[in-house]
């Protein structure tokens, strides 16, 4: 009897080094988001945050694209690209969903509509120098709606965003770090490893630091403002919870004796 062929997975993951990669692995559709990538990147995103040895994730994509999408030919046969479980997540589970370990968007080609959108998503992003951006669902009678409308305008000047925002119009590598949308952009074949490079600097600091550094810093962005007592509060119970743990005692020491540090995320 013959064994049934077993199809590749859409969302590949990779652990090494303290670094839980997730490449979208539907190429011949230029990664476009269907269900079945929804449901497994949602997965591998759970997986991540599970695991105590992974500290940093990092997202890209395979092919010539990092993520043309939502597969426009699945919304129009009513496939769902969210996570029936739970739509509040939003797109991929991951759009609308704070995750508390830090992603890096690793763009590898074209990242158009959703896949601007998740690149927006992630805390920093390295671009190729082949890549671009784009939100062009206004061409398409749609909006963007996996948080493209929210987070462009938050992420670079207002009146820049707007244009992109209103016309659909593509956005070069080199403009996209230009505005500070994007932290650096690399030849094609360094792209992999300068994101590797950046995750695993991040990966040797101390864990609980890292994640509360994030959440605050997202917090205090949230509010628009340095001068608000819930932003000086939500500091003052991160200090306190942080002067607490192993790590903060294991910093010192290790500079002391002048010896890397072993963290314990504890």
């Amino acid at each position: 009897m013959s064994t049934p062929e077993v199809s590749e997975p859409v969302v590949i993951v990779e652990k090494s080094d303290g670094i839980f990669t997730m490449t979208l692995n539907r190429p011949g559709s230029l990664n476009a988001i269907s269900s079945d990538m929804a449901v497994q990147f949602s997965a591998a995103l759970f997986a991540f945050e599970a695991d105590p040895d992974s500290h940093v994730a990092i997202v890209t994509g395979t092919g010539r694209a990092f993520c043309a999408g939502v597969d426009l030919k699945a919304i129009a046969a009513g496939d769902p690209v969210d996570i029936p479980e739970h739509p509040e997540w939003g797109m991929l589970g991951f759009s609308e969903r704070f995750v508390a370990k830090p992603v890096i968007a690793a763009v590898n080609g074209l990242a158009l509509g959703a896949g601007t959108e998740l690149m927006l998503a992630c805390d920093l992003a390295i671009l190729s120098e082949a890549a671009f951006l784009g939100l062009p669902e206004v061409t398409r009678g749609i909006f963007p709606g996996g948080g493209g409308a929210i987070r462009l305008p938050r992420q670079m000047p207002m009146r820049v965003a707007m244009r992109y925002l209103l016309t659909g119009d593509r956005m070069s590598a080199d403009e996209a770090l230009r505005w500070g949308l994007v932290n650096d952009v690399v030849p094609a074949e360094d792209l992999l490893p300068t994101a590797r490079a950046l995750a695993i600097k991040i990966a040797s600091n101390a864990p609980l630091s890292v994640q509360t550094t994030k959440k605050l810093a997202y917090q205090a962005w949230a509010l628009d403002t340095e001068w608000d007592a819930a932003v000086w509060q939500a500091n003052l119970d991160a200090n306190h919870r942080m002067m607490a743990t192993a790590d903060a005692k294991e910093g010192p020491a290790a500079f002391a004796e002048k010896r890397t540090p072993r963290w314990t995320g504890a």
